[in-house]
C-alpha cells in the first residue's frame, strides 16, 4: 500500500504534468510536427520544385561551352540587385545537377535565390517565409521570433523534459515487467489515455534526446556554459579592427576560395558567408572526411578586401561547446544515423505532436 507520502508526491507529479503539458505542450507539439516535416520536406520539395533546386543541364558539347561563370560575378549581381549593404551566404552545390542557393539578408528583401551555377542565371526566388519548408523550419527553429524565440524554445524544451520525466515517474509499474496494453473496447478516451501513457514510456528515453539537442542548438548559451564548465575559452570569429582596408587589386570571392581550398585540398567547400558589413571576415565552410556534421563545421576566415587568411578553425579543435554540434545538429535531425535514424526522428516528431494534443484533449474529455 502506498503511504500518505508517496500518495502526495504522485499527485504533486500528476499537477506538475498536468498543468505543464497544458502550458506549453501545445506548443511543443506543433514544433515537433514541423520537425518532422523538415525531416522529409526538403527531398519533397526538391521533387515538386526542380526549376529551383536542380541546375539547368549544360550543353552536350563540352567544348563549345562558355566557362563557368566566377564567384566574384555572382556576388557582383547579387550586390547589384540587392544593394551593397545585403549579406549572402552561398551553398554551394554537392551534387552534379544541383543549383546555387544563395541565402540574401538585406534592407530591400530577405530569401533565397536560386542560380545556375554554371552561367550564374537566376532559376527562381522565394522570401524567406514563401513555401511549406521555410515556414516549418522557421517556426521550429525560432518560432518567428528570430533569438527570442530561440530562447523560447530552449527553455520550453527543458520544461519539456520535466514533462516526459514526470510522465514516466506516473506510469513506473509496481511489478515488472510492466505491461504495455492498449485498451481498445472501452471507448475512445481509454484508447487515447492507454496510447498516450504507453507512447511517452516506451518512446520517452529517446524522445529525450531529441529535445536535449534540440534545447542545446536553439539556445547558444548553452553552448558556451559547456565550454566555461570545461574551462576553455569560446573560439570567437577573427575581428577587423579599424576601417576597412583598401587594396590597389582587391582579392575576388574566387581567389578565397581557393585559398580555402588550399588550406585542406581533398575536403569540399560547403558555404561561402560574405557579411554585409565591409569590416567583418568572410567565412567559408568547409566539410572535412572526419566531420559527422552534413554541412562542415570547419572555418576559414579570410579578410574581406585582401583575401589574407585571417584564421582556420579545424571542426575538431574549437571549443567543447561548439565542437559539440558537429554531432549534435546530426542527431537532432538524423543524419547521422542514415535513413533509419532519420526514419526514428520523423516518429519521435509525430510522436511528440501526438502526446502534447491528446493530453490537452484527455483534459478537456474530463472537463
Amino acid at each position: 500500500m502506498p503511504t500518505n507520502r508517496t500518495a502526495n508526491l504522485r499527485k504533486l507529479w500528476r499537477l506538475t504534468h498536468r498543468w505543464s503539458g497544458l502550458g506549453v505542450g501545445w506548443l511543443l507539439a506543433l514544433v515537433a510536427l514541423c520537425g518532422s516535416v523538415l525531416v522529409v520536406g526538403p527531398a519533397i520539395d526538391r521533387w515538386l520544385n526542380p526549376q529551383l533546386f536542380v541546375a539547368t543541364p549544360l550543353a552536350a558539347a563540352a567544348s563549345a561551352a562558355p566557362p563557368p561563370v566566377s564567384l566574384e560575378a555572382i556576388r557582383n549581381n547579387l550586390s547589384a540587385s540587392f544593394g551593397e549593404h545585403s549579406g549572402f551566404t552561398m551553398r554551394l552545390p554537392r551534387k552534379p545537377d544541383d543549383s546555387l542557393r544563395v541565402s540574401v539578408r538585406g534592407k530591400q528583401w530577405n530569401g533565397s535565390v536560386y542560380l545556375d551555377p554554371a552561367t550564374g542565371q537566376e532559376q527562381g526566388r522565394r522570401g524567406e517565409y514563401e513555401g511549406i519548408v521555410n515556414l516549418a523550419h522557421k517556426f521550429h527553429s525560432n518560432l518567428f521570433l528570430d533569438d527570442t524565440g530561440k530562447a523560447i524554445l530552449a527553455g520550453i524544451s527543458l520544461l519539456y523534459l520535466a514533462l516526459l520525466v514526470s510522465g514516466l515517474i506516473l506510469w513506473w509499474p509496481r511489478q515488472w515487467p510492466p505491461s504495455l496494453r492498449i485498451t481498445w473496447h472501452k471507448g475512445v478516451s481509454r484508447s487515447v489515455f492507454d496510447l498516450h501513457r504507453t507512447a511517452g514510456a516506451v518512446l520517452g528515453v529517446l524522445m529525450a534526446v531529441t529535445l536535449a539537442t534540440g534545447a542545446y542548438m536553439a539556445w547558444r548559451p548553452l553552448a558556451q556554459w559547456v565550454t566555461s564548465l570545461s574551462g576553455e575559452q569560446t573560439v570567437m570569429p577573427p575581428k577587423i579592427g579599424g576601417k576597412p582596408a583598401s587594396a590597389e587589386s582587391p582579392a575576388t570571392l574566387d581567389d578565397m576560395a581557393r585559398r580555402a581550398q588550399a588550406q585542406f585540398p581533398d575536403d569540399r567547400l560547403t558555404y561561402i558567408q560574405i557579411p554585409a558589413e565591409a569590416n567583418r571576415p568572410v567565412r567559408i565552410r568547409m566539410r572535412l572526411a572526419d566531420d559527422p556534421h552534413p554541412n562542415g563545421r570547419t572555418s576559414i576566415w579570410l579578410h574581406p578586401q585582401s583575401g589574407a587568411i585571417l584564421a582556420v578553425d579545424r571542426w575538431d579543435r574549437v571549443d567543447p561547446g561548439a565542437r559539440a554540434l558537429s554531432v549534435i545538429f546530426p542527431l537532432h535531425t538524423g543524419e547521422l544515423g542514415g535513413p533509419a535514424l532519420e526514419a526514428l526522428v520523423f516518429i519521435f516528431g509525430l510522436t511528440l505532436g501526438g502526446l502534447g494534443f491528446s493530453g490537452i484533449w484527455l483534459w478537456w474529455r474530463r472537463r
